[in-house]
């Protein structure tokens, strides 16, 4: 135990220090950033990325090996602890936590108590002995509690050394690639919820998502309803502005091709020239002489663009509805504004050991709590009058509120 303490203690602190500094900025911000001596002291200890350093590793290995020692080495002890609870031999050994005498019948009194199972038995001078126990599982309380702490840790642990992390991102109607899984994911259908002032109330987006073999699964996903199908997790994650790109050359259409904001396009037949969607205002307003939004409805929509001509920019601008680029014998447009959807998907095939350790966990708490372990035994005395004593290693405070109720209930003489 000395030891978990110390790992503990050592854990808290390391994740203290991560919580600190910045975490996967890159080599050159902490340069920029710091010093250069606590810039090299943070790279050099992994500081960057600390939930994934070698030590924290360590720290973690050595904390799931100390709770499973501990497990292993009390399983012994528990279990002849367990067999004292329900051996009538061991009656008197613990000591009485209350205790009553004077009691013509204690049958009552142990039915009142819950302890419907009694044993008749003799003790060593030959007296006669009733004993009950009940819930003498609570003992394995806490040791069930840190069995399901390991299962979580290392559940959780494994899960993000080997969880496979993908983004797809598009408008309504486009189908993706899920990197290299094999999957293909099509975006059905995706919405943005406003309310009355403007602010997002939720994302929603309707997706199919497609194996190698052609068998497919649908479902609606939005912000904190993730869905999970062929054993991964789709989170709806953000979203942005797209548009529909059409170049035009002498008059006829060359190609049409929907971009989100951030991306671009060459002309089919002239790679050298490109045309790069910076940013979408759906409200157009000019604030402070920079382009801004009123709000978040389609009411005055405006593409800010970037023409480059063999990486160099020849032009940016603000194209409002109905305006065109000329650039020599090309015109290009810009329309039908849409949002597109940023899915997050996760593959996590310890996920259900972690949701087995919760939930060994949660037991364990209830077995620690809602089942504290009792004993009763009553001795036979002079005259035929009992004895009656309790024990209860936990809630004794409790125990002895309900054993003084059951003597007044079931032996007012005592």
């Amino acid at each position: 135990m000395r030891f978990a303490v110390i790992l503990l203690i050592l854990l808290a602190a390391v994740c203290s220090v991560a919580s600190i500094v910045p975490q996967n900025k890159g080599e050159q911000w902490y340069y920029g950033s710091y010093s250069e001596k606590t810039a090299s002291l943070i790279l050099f200890l992994d500081l960057d990325d600390a939930y994934h350093s070698w030590w924290f590793i360590a720290i973690g290995i050595f904390l799931c090996v100390n709770l499973l020692m501990c497990n292993v080495i009390r399983i012994p002890q528990l279990v002849k602890k367990h067999r004292r609870y329900t051996d009538p031999a061991s009656a008197g050994s613990y000591g009485c936590d209350v205790q009553a005498s004077g009691i013509g019948d204690p049958s009552g009194i142990f039915g009142r108590l819950g302890m419907t199972r009694v044993t008749e038995a003799k003790d060593g001078s030959g007296r006669e002995i009733l004993f009950a126990s009940k819930n003498a599982v609570g003992i394995w309380g806490a040791w069930v509690c840190h069995l399901g702490i390991l299962l979580l840790i290392v559940g959780f642990g494994l899960g993000q050394m080997l969880m496979r992390q993908y983004a797809v991102y598009g408008v309504a109607g486009q189908t993706r690639q899920i990197g290299d899984s094999g999957y293909v994911l099509t975006i059905d259908d995706f919405s943005v919820e406003l309310r009355d002032d403007d602010t997002v109330d939720q994302y929603r987006a309707y997706i199919t998502v497609k194996d190698s073999s052609g068998q497919s699964a649908s479902s609606e996903i939005s912000v904190n309803n993730p869905a999970s199908l062929f054993g991964m997790k789709f989170y709806q994650n953000s979203t942005g502005w797209a548009a529909a790109v059409s170049v035009y050359k002498d008059g006829e259409l060359l190609q049409r091709d929907v971009i989100c904001a951030g991306e671009y396009v060459t002309v089919s037949d002239l790679p050298d020239l490109a045309v790069y969607f910076n940013a979408f205002y759906p409200d157009y307003i000019l604030y402070e002489g920079r382009p801004a939004t009123a709000s978040g409805r389609l009411n005055n929509p405006g593409y800010l663009y970037s023409i480059y001509y063999r990486s160099q920019i020849v032009g940016m601008n603000v194209l409002m509805k109905d305006e065109k680029i000329t650039v020599d014998d090309y015109t290009i447009t810009f329309d039908e504004p849409q949002n597109y959807t940023v899915i997050q998907i996760k593959r996590d095939p310890f996920t259900p050991l972690a949701f087995i350790g919760a939930m060994v966990l949660i037991l364990g708490l209830f077995i620690n709590f809602y089942m504290p372990a009792r004993i009763m035994w009553a001795v036979r005395g002079e005259e035929l009058v009992w004895s009656v004593c309790g024990y209860s290693p936990k809630g004794g405070s409790i125990f002895r509120d309900e054993f003084e109720k059951a003597i007044r209930e079931a032996a007012p003489e005592a």
